[in-house]
C-alpha cells in the first residue's frame, strides 16, 4: 500500500525497494516466505485484480466490496451492457480505489465460451501517471 507523507499530504510511490508494500495474488511462498510486491504500482495491481474478481456481497464484513459483474454474463453482447460493465467498474475503482486513474477498459464475449466475458482495465497512479499498467479478468470462470 502506499505510504502516506503526512508533511506533503500526498503518497510516497516507492520508497526503498527492499521494502514489501503488499502481497503477491495468488498467494505462494518465496524462499520460505510469501511472496509480495516491492512496487506501489505492483500493489495496486494486485488489488484491481482483487476488486473485479470480487462481487458485491462476496466479503462478509466489507459486504459493499466488489464490483456487480456476473449479472452481464448472459445478456445479450450490445454496446449498451459494455457500456454498463465500464460503468460499474469505473464507478466501484473511484470509490475503493481512488487514487487509481482508469486510462481504458476493454469488454470482450470469450469466442469459445459465450458465458464468459474477458475485461482489460489500463490504469496509472493519480501520484505517476507516467507509468502505467494493465490487468485482465475473466469473469465467469
Amino acid at each position: 500500500m502506499a505510504i502516506l507523507d503526512k508533511s506533503k499530504n500526498n503518497f510516497v510511490v516507492d520508497r526503498d525497494d527492499s521494502k514489501s508494500i503488499g502481497l503477491k495474488l495468488p498467494l505462494v511462498l518465496d524462499n520460505g516466505a510469501l511472496a509480495s510486491t516491492k512496487t506501489t504500482l505492483d500493489a495496486v495491481k494486485q488489488n484491481v485484480i482483487s476488486l473485479l474478481n470480487t462481487e458485491i456481497g462476496e466479503r462478509v464484513m466489507q459486504p459493499k466490496l466488489g464490483v456487480k459483474l456476473k449479472k452481464f454474463l448472459f445478456e445479450p453482447f450490445t454496446e449498451n451492457v459494455i457500456l454498463q460493465v465500464k460503468d460499474v467498474i469505473i464507478e466501484s475503482m473511484n470509490y475503493w480505489l481512488p487514487f487509481v486513474v482508469v486510462n481504458g477498459i476493454e469488454v470482450e464475449m470469450s469466442e469459445n465460451e459465450k458465458s464468459t466475458m474477458n475485461i482489460r482495465v489500463n490504469f496509472s497512479l493519480k501520484k505517476d501517471p507516467n507509468k502505467h499498467e494493465s490487468i485482465q479478468v475473466i469473469v465467469g470462470e
